[in-house]
């Protein structure tokens, strides 16, 4: 399959990438404003929001996979099935 080429890709996806990223400045602004906010600091999801974003910033491709990692557990050899 042939990838859009940038400019088609852009005008496609504009206003959903727009939408996606004020829905999660609202997130954010909302954790913000909770009470005791700085409490939350430490959490390890919040950390992984952070680190997300991080990646999006980046230049270089693979941003889906690495993001997706991310939020994923780390392979344990030892994990046996339920």
């Amino acid at each position: 399959m042939t990838p859009l080429p940038a400019a088609k890709a852009l005008d496609v996806y504009f206003l959903d990438a727009r939408s996606k990223l004020l829905d999660l400045g609202a997130i954010l602004d909302r954790i913000a404003r909770g009470e005791d906010a700085t409490s939350i600091e430490p959490d390890p999801r919040l950390a992984r929001i952070r680190k997300a974003l991080e990646i999006l910033q980046e230049q270089s491709g693979d941003r889906t996979e690495r993001i997706q990692q991310v939020f994923s557990l780390e392979y344990e050899s030892t994990w046996q099935r339920p």
